[in-house]
C-alpha cells in the first residue's frame, strides 16, 4: 500500500493514502484513452507498477493495432500515464516503459 506524509505547511490535518490498485486503475484509464492501444488482458492487467523515492516506476503491456505508428503510440500512453498520476495523486512519475506485446490485426489493416 502506497502512502503519502501529512505536508505541516497546509492547514489540513491527516494523510491521504492511496492503494497500489488505485495507481494501477489511474494507469488503466490512462492507457484506455489512448487510440489504437488495450492493455493486455492478464490477471494483472498489463501494469507493473514500483514505488521508489524518485517516484513511480511503470512497466505497461500493451496490444496495438497493426496500422498503428508504434514510436508515437508509445509517447501517448508515457504522457497519459504521467499526467493522469500526477494530476489525481501526489506521486511523481519517473519513467514509463511500454512493451508491445501484440498486434491487433483487424479486417481493415492493411498490410
Amino acid at each position: 500500500m502506497a502512502h503519502m506524509r501529512h505536508d505541516p505547511t497546509t492547514t489540513q490535518k491527516g494523510k491521504i493514502t492511496y492503494s497500489t490498485g488505485i495507481v494501477s486503475d489511474i494507469v488503466a484509464v490512462a492507457v484506455s484513452e489512448v487510440e489504437g492501444v488495450s492493455l493486455l488482458t492478464t490477471k494483472n492487467k498489463g501494469i507493473k507498477l514500483n514505488f521508489e523515492k524518485q517516484g513511480i516506476l511503470a512497466d505497461i503491456s500493451v496490444k496495438v493495432d497493426a496500422t498503428a505508428n508504434v514510436s508515437s503510440l508509445a509517447f501517448k500512453i508515457q504522457q497519459a500515464i504521467k499526467h493522469n498520476v500526477e494530476s489525481m495523486t501526489r506521486y511523481k512519475v519517473s519513467k514509463v516503459d511500454v512493451h508491445i506485446q501484440d498486434v491487433n490485426f483487424s479486417e481493415d489493416s492493411v498490410l
